[in-house]
């Protein structure tokens, strides 16, 4: 039996932000509504980045990294698909034309391509590492290019349909997929490039994150009409997440017991389980 170490397990803390999650979705979904509290998603801020960090331990310690990638792919592109038909068939969407934007799936589908390059690379299979590495990164411009290379593509209707489902479910482009970000995936790298040096790549991510989600932040909205710096803190508090590298640094490397595949079901089954939810109060209050 092994003994408990000091700290939180990987359970424990998957467990943490998944209530976190569930928080930020009651606020997300019902927040037309106007009762659901705004502390609610600043608490929240801390899940993503936690999941991440659980995911990063997950794929360097599965026995199987083809199941371990497939099992995320299949559930990003189901969920990718289901926001497809929503966003270019207006299919499922609620009263007021809100659908749900959640991807993290899709993120960390791109992250685990990187990761294995990054595997690879410190193989010494130098070709083949840099090609997953560099391939979600490349892949929005690659379709770019297409697009500039054949432009009657877009013309046709079933052809327009088609590449958006491509780009959107199976491989999506980091540059619109629309939960996490760029920062997100950049923190994803860091964690995982810096893997064996502990301090270090909480240290870098931390830094990173805060550097990425409050300081550019900043930069950007400072010159608006009516800006205040306390809106850094009421508005665009994304930056609150680099608060979760204190559950990082508690993670005492075990894995915990109990829960293994529930955060894979959970995640889509509440999405659109308060999905529903918010489309049946929605059109009560009409």
């Amino acid at each position: 039996m092994t003994k408990q170490k000091f700290g939180l397990t990987g359970t424990a803390l998957k467990t943490i932000a998944l209530v976190l999650m569930v928080m930020d979705h009651i606020h997300y979904f019902f927040e037309f509504t106007g009762v659901v509290p705004e502390w609610f998603s600043m608490l929240a801020r801390l899940s993503a980045p936690l999941f991440l960090f659980c995911t990063v331990e997950g794929f360097a310690h599965t026995h199987d990294r083809r199941r371990y990638f497939l099992r995320i792919w299949a559930i990003g592109t189901a969920m990718g698909t289901v926001e497809f038909f929503m966003i270019y068939t207006g299919a499922f969407r609620r009263g007021d034309g809100f659908y749900p934007l959640n991807a993290i799936f899709q993120d960390l589908m791109l992250l685990c391509i990187i990761w294995q390059g990054i595997d690879w690379l410190r193989q010494r299979r130098f070709v083949r590492g840099a090609l997953a590495a560099a391939m979600p990164i490349v892949w929005p411009f690659c379709i770019v290019a297409l697009l500039m290379l054949f432009p009657k593509i877009q013309d046709a209707p079933i052809g327009s349909a088609v590449l958006a489902w491509v780009i959107t479910a199976p491989l999506p482009l980091w540059t619109s997929i629309t939960d996490g970000g760029w920062s997100f995936l950049a923190g994803g790298v860091v964690l995982y490039a810096l893997y064996g040096h502990k301090r270090l790549r909480l240290v870098v991510w931390a830094a990173m994150t805060f550097l990425c989600d409050f300081v550019l932040v900043f930069l950007q909205v400072r010159g608006l009409p009516d800006f205040a710096f306390s809106q850094m803190f009421t508005a665009n508090y994304e930056w609150l997440g680099v608060f979760a590298v204190i559950g990082m640094a508690l993670y005492n490397g075990q894995r915990g017991s109990g829960h293994k595949q529930l955060f894979y079901w959970f995640y889509p089954a509440h999405v659109y389980l308060l999905y529903g939810a918010s489309c049946l109060v929605y059109s009560l209050l009409q």
